[in-house]
C-alpha cells in the first residue's frame, strides 16, 4: 500500500515538474525571441569629402539600414544624388541627406555652396587682417573698418559686420586637416547683397580688420564706435571751446538772522563776504 502511494506521488511530481518546465520554456522563448528588423537601403559617402564636391557613382554607395529607424531626408537610390554638389563636408559612411546637397542645376565647386539670397565676396588680406592666417574656411569673423568721420573730423573705428562665415581662403574651400593657419592673399566671405556693398566700400575707402570669433558664438553684440580723439584723450569726452570768456561768478546769497528783543521779533539780512 505504501509502495503504491509512493509510485503515485512520484508520477504526480514528475508530471507537475514536466508541466512547469514546459511553461517556463515557452515563456522564456516568447520573451527572448527577437524578430530581425526589416532592412532598407540608404546612400552614404564612400569617403570623406569637402563641401563643393560633385557626387558620382565613384564616391557614394548604398548600405543596409534598419527600416524601423528611418533617417529624414536620406536617399535610397544613387541616381537621385549623382551630379549634385555638397554644401557641407561629410565623413566616411555618413548618410547623404537632401539638406546637404545643392540643387542639380547649381553645378559644383564654390558657387554651389552659396545659398539663395547670399553673395560670396573676396577681400584682400595680409597677415594682420587675416589674423595671422587663422581666418580659414569654416571660421566666423567680425569685420571692423577704420576711416575718417564725415567732414574731415577725427578717425573712427566701427564694427560693420558680425558673425560672417568664411567660405574660402585663397582657392581652398576646406580647412587644413591639422588646423594649421593658411597665409593667403584673399579670403572669401558669405554675406548678403547689402553687406557686400558695405564691405566693398569699407575696403576701398578705409582700412579693414577682421576679428576671429568662436564658431558657436553667434551673438550679435553691436559694440559702440571708437573715436581717435576720445581714445587718445584717456576716454574722456572732449570739451570744445566756444570762444567766450568764463562766465561771471554769481554773488553769494545773503544770509538772514532773526533777532528777538523782548516781545519784538525782526529779521536782518547780511551780505556773504
Amino acid at each position: 500500500m505504501n509502495r503504491n502511494r509512493m509510485i503515485v506521488g512520484l508520477v504526480v511530481a514528475v508530471a507537475v515538474a514536466l508541466l512547469f518546465s514546459t511553461y517556463v520554456y515557452r515563456t522564456m522563448q516568447r520573451t527572448t525571441s527577437v524578430k530581425p528588423p526589416e532592412m532598407r537601403k540608404i546612400v552614404v559617402a564612400q569617403h570623406a569629402m569637402p563641401l563643393g564636391t560633385r557626387l558620382g557613382e565613384d564616391n557614394i554607395r548604398v548600405i543596409s539600414w534598419p527600416g524601423d529607424e528611418p533617417i529624414p531626408g536620406a536617399f535610397t537610390r544613387i541616381e537621385d544624388c549623382v551630379g549634385r554638389a555638397l554644401i557641407t563636408q561629410v565623413t566616411e559612411n555618413e548618410p547623404i541627406l537632401e539638406g546637404k546637397l545643392a540643387p542639380k542645376e547649381a553645378g559644383g565647386g564654390l558657387p554651389s555652396t552659396i545659398p539663395e539670397g547670399k553673395r560670396a565676396l573676396s577681400v584682400a588680406v595680409n597677415d594682420v587682417i587675416g589674423v595671422a592666417g587663422f581666418v580659414i574656411p569654416g571660421t566666423m569673423v567680425d569685420v571692423l573698418v577704420t576711416g575718417q568721420e564725415a567732414g574731415g573730423g577725427s578717425n573712427i573705428t566701427k564694427t560693420i559686420l558680425e558673425d560672417v562665415p568664411v567660405l574660402a581662403a585663397g582657392q581652398k574651400i576646406e580647412q587644413d586637416r591639422d588646423g594649421k593657419p593658411q597665409t593667403v592673399p584673399v579670403i572669401t566671405v558669405l554675406v548678403t547683397p547689402e553687406d557686400a556693398a558695405k564691405l566693398t566700400m569699407a575696403s576701398t575707402e578705409g582700412r579693414i580688420q577682421m576679428a576671429l570669433r568662436n564658431t558657436i558664438d553667434s551673438k550679435t553684440v553691436s559694440p559702440p564706435s571708437v573715436l581717435q580723439s576720445v581714445l587718445f584723450s584717456g576716454g574722456a569726452p572732449l570739451v570744445r571751446s566756444t570762444g567766450r570768456g568764463p562766465a561771471p561768478k554769481r554773488p553769494p546769497s545773503p544770509y538772514v538772522v532773526e533777532v528777538i528783543t523782548g516781545t519784538k521779533k525782526e529779521s536782518k539780512s547780511f551780505e556773504n563776504q
